[in-house]
């Protein structure tokens, strides 16, 4: 089965940007695709940045595409997933607004 990422920026957002990776799952679930989806990985909105890393790139490693939905470049974390599906050889796929 076809297994994506979904990497984007949260810190400093309204929700967290909760919504966005919430209807980006929906789509690409629709689309056929497994999906990892941080939101519902790390739904306590008080969790500490390092442990929700953590969760989220155990998670990711298991996927062969990414998904980076927009402002991802000017996020931490973001950057990071984006830099390590590269290196892994993921499929990388951009989302627009």
């Amino acid at each position: 089965m076809k297994r994506i990422y979904i990497a984007g920026p949260m810190t400093g957002l309204p929700e967290l940007n909760f919504p966005a990776f919430h209807a980006a799952a929906a789509e690409w679930r629709a689309k056929g695709w497994e999906v990892v989806n941080p939101a519902e990985i790390n739904a306590d909105p008080n969790a500490e940045w390092l442990d929700c890393m953590r969760a989220d790139i155990q998670q990711m490693v298991t996927c062969t595409a990414i998904l980076a939905l927009p402002g991802w470049q000017k996020s931490r974390g973001a950057s990071l997933e984006v830099l390590i599906a590269e290196r892994l050889g993921f499929d990388l796929h951009e989302a627009t607004a």
